[in-house]
């Protein structure tokens, strides 16, 4: 085939097009057909079509809402939390000081352990009897007694939004970090000639160079906190009751759990159509700052 063909550029892409198929949109096409279905694992070869009666359920079922609810909570906490971490590392390790280089690649270590360890750490670091933040809290005179943080339905999720940001700052830190060694020194020195300080810098200078990177950063750490149930599942398991219930791990649970697949299936798309609407609209949005 010669290179000025019109077909190359499909044959070049056609072994990323058939993983994507087979990877992607097989799986999704197939939880659509069976959110359409009444399936429950225990008589597999029974699948009698339902429409969209598992999705009428869906809104009829108070645990949904309430595991949107904690979702909603969930992102919006745990990546306002993170990027605000991940901006003052990244603005910390920007600077130039002794050992920077090891700071710069110790602060990638929460973002590389797999989530089941850091679950793990940090359900041993929040034991009631044995955990380092129960321990330190009371020696230093920062708590009265122990707290059963997993235990209690008004600490729970604080303390897995604790784990998740300690976990993802430094997808942020390093983000921000690139795109803050990508901003021109000179835009720096010309607020400087002008008088400004370092808040007005910041503001002017630093905040625009790094708008781009902000909008791609938060799309893509919304998209992962929203679909991630890994953290809540080793450390609590959507409890204690449904005080950690989010819809990815409702859905998760109602599923594998409860060998319900239809019903999962059904929570698992309404979860994506919610994450479309957001994301398009995010994107809408950053596209019309972007142009303004």
């Amino acid at each position: 085939m010669r290179l000025g063909s019109p077909a190359l550029p499909w044959l070049l892409l056609a072994p990323a097009l058939a993983a994507t198929v087979l990877l992607v949109l097989v799986p999704v096409g197939e939880t659509f057909w069976l959110s359409l279905h009444d399936v429950i694992l225990f008589r597999p070869r029974v699948r009698p079509f339902v429409g969209l009666g598992n999705y009428v359920a869906v809104l009829r079922d108070p645990l949904f809402w309430e595991s949107l609810g904690h979702s909603v909570v969930w992102v919006v906490v745990a990546v306002s939390l993170q990027f605000g971490l991940g901006l003052c590392t990244a603005l910390l390790l920007n600077r130039t000081f002794a050992w920077r280089a090891v700071a710069r690649a110790l602060v990638i270590v929460p973002w590389a352990l797999p989530s089941v360890i850091i679950g793990l750490v940090w359900t041993w670091m929040l034991d009631f009897n044995l955990g380092l933040v129960n321990q330190l809290g009371v020696r230093w005179g920062l708590l009265e007694a122990p707290i059963a943080w997993l235990a209690r339905p008004d600490t729970a999720m604080a303390a897995v939004i604790l784990a998740v940001v300690w976990q993802g700052f430094p997808f942020f830190a390093v983000t921000l970090l690139a795109g803050l060694q990508a901003i021109p020194r000179e835009h720096y020195e010309a607020a400087e000639i002008d008088g400004a300080g370092v808040v007005v810098s910041f503001w002017n200078v630093t905040l625009p160079g790094l708008a781009p990177v902000i909008a791609t950063s938060l799309l893509l750490r919304m998209i992962w906190v929203s679909n991630s149930l890994d953290l809540i599942l080793v450390m609590t398991g959507g409890g204690p009751g449904t005080s950690t219930h989010t819809l990815p791990l409702y859905a998760f649970l109602k599923a594998w759990s409860g060998a319900n697949y239809g019903y999962g299936s059904a929570l698992a798309v309404v979860l994506t159509v919610l994450l479309l609407a957001v994301v398009i609209s995010y994107a809408v949005r950053a596209g019309r700052e972007a142009k303004a």
